[in-house]
């Protein structure tokens, strides 16, 4: 682990897996065409290069250029909603684009892979999922993660390179150091009520409100970016020095909801919100929470900014700061 590439590293979680991988002594490489990553969140000790995963040959020559041994694959389209309307596009960017820098890894100096899977792969109506629940995803955005997955894993043991998956549950909040955090509007909800809470009268849309949980919304298992970024950090390590692959669940095994989200953001922002309840959303599951016995097992993981509390304070504080700033 000395030179490391990151496919959408000028992105919302690449920025802050940059940022722990830099401070960790490496030498990063960032790979991005910039049509949701921002410049703002490029570090300043890594190289930057523009480009598009699909450019398979730009990207075999980066990496030998540079000599990268490691690559961590977050490039690709990741909102559920979008994906339903234009499945071409996923396809084209998740799997095609996973297919793409698979190739450019082939003979070349690289020996690991970690690539940025989600919760969305596995079966609605399971609840608490481990690794080797049943996979059936319910969205055009989960059919294509699990694509590339397979894709990673026939080609990895063929090009013997080592490979983690990690399948991200629900990824928010912002880095401690106040310098990244999430700036373009996805369909996060705490981005969401974070960028409603700056407005005078805050409205939140919840999307269903009578699914069979507790008070009626989806139930999540939230994960605060920097703890999944320490997990990247040790994961790669981890498959660096015992060359051994693995697929591991990325959350707190710890479930909430929308409607405990909503009243944390009141609580800590001290503002009236007003809830507009609408449809159930095409391809949402009801309720998802991760089993991460295996990530705490494999790396001896222990999250720092678990708290509801903690993550809703820096989503807060990261909104203020861009919304004056940018």
């Amino acid at each position: 682990m000395k030179n490391i590439l990151i496919t959408g590293g000028a992105g919302y979680i690449g920025s802050h897996i940059v940022e722990i991988l830099v401070k960790n002594k490496n030498k990063i490489f960032i790979i991005d065409n910039l049509s949701t990553g921002f410049k703002k969140l490029i570090n300043n000790k890594a190289k930057f290069y523009k480009a598009d995963i699909l450019e398979t040959k730009k990207i075999k020559q980066i990496i030998i250029s540079n000599k990268i041994d490691s690559v961590i694959h977050l490039a690709g389209s990741l909102i559920i909603g979008v994906g339903e309307k234009y499945p071409k596009l996923y396809y084209k960017n998740n799997v095609l684009g996973t297919r793409s820098v698979l190739s450019a890894c082939k003979n070349t100096f690289v020996k690991n892979f970690i690539f940025s899977s989600t919760a969305a792969i596995y079966k609605d109506k399971q609840k608490v999922v481990r690794e080797s629940s049943k996979i059936q995803p319910k969205s055009v955005y989960g059919k294509t993660k699990i694509q590339a997955e397979k894709l990673i894993i026939s080609n990895c043991k063929k090009f013997k390179i080592n490979y983690a998956i990690l399948r991200y549950f629900n990824v928010c909040g912002a880095s401690p150091s106040g310098k990244i955090g999430l700036i373009s509007k996805t369909d996060s909800l705490f981005k969401n009520i974070s960028v409603a809470l700056m407005k005078k009268n805050p409205v939140i849309k919840i999307y269903g409100n009578d699914y069979n949980t507790p008070d009626g919304t989806t139930i999540r298992d939230y994960i605060h970016v920097s703890d999944l970024a320490d997990a990247h950090y040790k994961i790669l390590k981890k498959i660096s020095e015992t060359k051994k692959s693995t697929i591991v669940n990325c959350g707190y095994y710890k479930g909430t909801s929308v409607k405990e989200a909503v009243n944390e953001f009141k609580k800590q922002s001290k503002k009236k919100i007003k809830i507009l309840y609408k449809k159930r959303r095409k391809g949402d599951l009801a309720m998802v929470v991760a089993n991460n016995l295996k990530l705490k097992d494999i790396i001896s993981w222990y999250p720092k900014y678990y708290r509801l509390s903690t993550i809703v304070k820096s989503c807060i504080k990261w909104e203020k700061k861009i919304t004056s700033k940018f």
